[in-house]
């Protein structure tokens, strides 16, 4: 008994072997690299991957992620030295790094928030441009989830392991769209991984806010919307479904949404609610941060129906909980069957799960014969999830 306990431990290490030898193998293929494996010591087979494991490339320390061979960190959540940020949004993007490596649109973004000086030095990088840092390579590619959002490809040696920060694969017209990048490793958001959330088609959801503006033209409607992305893909929605009238906005949602204009996306009229008689509101629609919509600043709307368009809409106890009156489901994150057949499409062997419903998307993937696991990182969430405006703004709006 023992002998054969002996063999199947034998067995079972060969097989584990070439599992091994053939997930790199096609890693190598992908990559178009098709010369055969080296040669070691003693004419014994060396794997593609020289004793560099992906934990080794990337891991999770209290400031988020680090890339130890890169001397690097993504959306770090304290101060670093350098940072890498894959976009805008402020539980990704933080002030105080002493170098930031981010899309132009993302340096923008963040100067808009934090000022001028929001860190010692920047430097701009181009979707489909790659950099050496360190012993690593970097690349971005487009996340589809801002203006500016990106994935950053990390390769060393042979492995490639994809940081997607937040992603969609929704159109959008307001950005550029998502890009599958096929890797060895990808670290996925999860902030909808649970198979309720299935967001179906944002213009069908623009359809019950102009309806609702047609049954109740005596009433202003005030849709709540993150004022980073979100308010401008609601107002790119609007127009793409024929709505040309002006659109009001809320004097915090100002810069970004002119600066989304200077970028090149077409928005239309756009005025500020600012001024405006309380009358001559009605009928109108008006975008605010989520926390305007439910305090002292609507009382100069007529009758206000309360709209918010968020993802977590999905859930009803949300929507009755906010008091919103019109849930518009309509989210810059990946719904479940948009995480699953990402994660399927990148060819990845194993799968690291961050900030969201790790625990079910974990399993899916387990089930599918994937290594995965959750990264345990603190400090993200659905960005601006708690955002509030300044009263000086709130007062001014």
């Amino acid at each position: 008994m023992r002998r054969e306990a002996s063999r199947r431990v034998r067995e079972l290490g060969s097989i584990d072997k070439a599992r091994t030898l053939t997930r790199h193998a096609f890693a190598a293929l992908r990559r178009g690299d098709l010369s055969p494996p080296g040669r070691g010591k003693k004419g014994r087979d060396t794997p593609y991957i020289a004793e560099m494991r992906p934990q080794d490339i990337l891991m999770s320390v209290a400031a988020g992620l680090c890339c130890k061979p890169g001397g690097f960190h993504i959306d770090p959540i304290r101060p670093v030295e350098r940072a890498v940020i894959t976009h805008g949004h402020s539980d990704h993007a933080r002030p105080g790094h002493g170098a930031v490596l981010a899309t132009q649109e993302t340096l923008d973004m963040m100067r808009l928030r934090y000022g001028d000086n929001f860190a010692g030095s920047t430097q701009a990088i181009g979707y489909g441009e790659e950099l050496k840092l360190g012993d690593v390579r970097i690349k971005f590619h487009p996340a589809g989830h801002v203006l500016g959002s990106a994935q950053i490809a990390v390769s060393c040696k042979d492995t490639c392991i994809v940081a997607s920060g937040d992603y969609k694969d929704a159109p959008d017209p307001t950005c550029a769209p998502f890009e599958v990048v096929p890797c060895d490793v990808f670290i996925t958001e999860a902030t909808f991984g649970l198979p309720v959330f299935r967001h179906g088609d944002a213009a069908d959801e623009i359809k019950k806010l102009l309806a609702s503006v047609a049954l109740f033209p005596e009433r202003a409607h005030l849709v709540g919307a993150y004022s980073l992305g979100k308010a401008q893909r609601v107002i790119a929605l609007l127009r793409a479904a024929g709505y040309d009238a002006p659109i009001y906005l809320h004097g915090a949602m100002e810069k970004i949404t002119r600066y989304y204009e200077r970028r090149g996306v077409a928005l239309g009229e756009l005025r500020l609610v600012k001024g405006m008689k309380k009358a001559d509101l009605a009928g109108t629609i008006t975008l605010a941060p989520p926390s305007a919509t439910s305090d002292i600043w609507t009382r100069r709307f007529p009758d206000p129906v309360t709209a918010f368009a968020s993802g977590w809409m999905r859930v009803r106890a949300r929507a009755r909980q906010r008091g919103v009156e019109l849930p518009l489901v309509i989210s810059d994150h990946a719904d479940w069957d948009g995480l699953t057949a990402t994660i399927d499409a990148t060819g990845a062997g194993e799968v690291w799960v961050t900030h969201g419903q790790e625990d079910a998307l974990v399993h899916w993937c387990t089930a599918k014969g994937l290594a995965a696991r959750p990264l345990d990182l603190v400090g993200y969430g659905e960005e601006d999830e708690g955002e509030t405006v300044p009263l000086a703004e709130d007062a001014e709006a």
